[in-house]
């Protein structure tokens, strides 16, 4: 029944909360991993997956923007790759771009690390500091960008892996998300109305869901927070009650040249909804995000961010704007109706940290997004 619900798209029985190996209980020992060049290779599974790399971007400028390219295997009967685009434009007046393209001729470099098509190649450099991104896959927006960290990156645990099934020892799915949460961004991306310059903040993300992804996750939570000094990002997911609706955070906290900390410890709430009507999800209208941790040297952290989300930059119908090929992953499944909320609120949100006895509050911007998938 699990091969079937995995190729044909049909639902899983309820295994429970046993058949989900989350990440979590990794980091009761190893609270989280500094990502070596090796932890940046792409899997490329030859069976049912999406892997992505994103950057997403904040400029000093105000824009906001967001470049991805997404590696889509169904069933191992077919290899797709996208590369997508967004930006959000300071005025709040000017309808956002979206671009979102097929990728011919991809591939990889020996090692995995680098990701090239026609038209597209998202290179890491040699010491694994710097990512460079560029597309001319859409005249409507060409992007060329160099996205390097100043602190380095982390996985939750010893691997950043969740497993899912029955059997611990030969699971059937994965989930894992590997980041760069304290990034410096150069560069442009050229558009019909002009060039935008992305100079400032970002953060880097290399995801992998080695299964179906609305078997892996019913529902996300997403925090993407950046002040002068510090960066915070945290993901959360909630798996349907196949797994028993089990929950897994993985987040962190960086600044210059260090990870303050990182674990599973986070909780992501939103703390006001209203029930959108045309799809009957809990549109969130504000959130509190908590980091817990150690630092290096063993000093406990805490961190809080709160408050009101602000008016949506945008509501992403799901099966409308993804290739007709991911909709074969979620098409045709009854109760599945994918909506990513997205929002970045035009007044700044404090971030209030204690580091050991020492505590310090920050000002600044948040990016976040709420999906509803089932």
């Amino acid at each position: 029944m699990r091969g079937v619900a995995n190729v044909a798209g049909t639902q899983e029985p309820e295994y429970g909360p046993s058949a989900i190996q989350s990440v979590a209980k990794q980091a009761e020992t190893t609270p989280y991993t500094e990502l070596q060049s090796q932890d940046l290779r792409w899997a490329a599974m030859e069976s049912t997956c999406v892997e992505t790399q994103t950057f997403y971007l904040i400029a000093d400028n105000g824009h906001i923007g967001m470049a991805q390219v997404i590696y889509n295997n169904v069933a191992g009967l077919r290899t797709t790759c996208q590369f997508n685009t967004k930006v959000f434009y300071p005025d709040r007046q000017t309808p956002n771009l979206w671009s979102s393209d097929a990728l011919d001729g991809y591939g990889f470099d020996d090692r995995q690390l680098s990701f090239y098509a026609d038209g597209c190649a998202v290179t890491l450099n040699e010491d694994a500091t710097s990512y460079s991104v560029k597309s001319a896959t859409n005249e409507a927006s060409i992007v060329n960008l160099t996205v390097t960290r100043m602190a380095p990156g982390f996985q939750v645990g010893s691997n950043g892996k969740s497993l899912f099934g029955t059997d611990p020892q030969h699971p059937w799915g994965s989930m894992r998300h590997a980041f760069w949460p304290h990034c410096h961004v150069e560069g442009t991306i050229i558009t019909k109305t002009g060039d935008i310059d992305f100079k400032g903040r970002g953060l880097f993300i290399h995801a992998l869901q080695g299964m179906k992804p609305h078997h892996a996750a019913a529902r996300w939570k997403f925090a993407n927070f950046y002040s002068p000094t510090y960066s915070a990002v945290m993901m959360e997911f909630t798996t349907p009650p196949s797994y028993g609706s089990t929950t897994v955070n993985v987040g962190g906290i960086a600044k210059d040249g260090e990870i303050i900390c990182a674990g599973a410890a986070n909780s992501a709430q939103h703390t006001r909804t209203t029930i959108d009507p045309e799809n009957e999800w809990p549109e969130p209208g504000a959130a509190k995000f908590t980091w817990q941790g150690k630092t290096q040297s063993g000093d406990n952290v805490e961190a809080e961010l709160e408050g009101s989300l602000g008016q949506r930059l945008d509501r992403v119908d799901v099966l409308h704007q993804v290739p007709v090929i991911l909709k074969t992953l979620v098409g045709g499944v009854v109760g599945t109706k994918p909506y990513i909320y997205q929002y970045a609120p035009e007044h700044k949100l404090q971030l209030k940290l204690k580091i050991g006895e020492e505590e310090k509050s920050e000002e600044g911007n948040l990016f976040s997004e709420a999906v509803f998938i089932s």
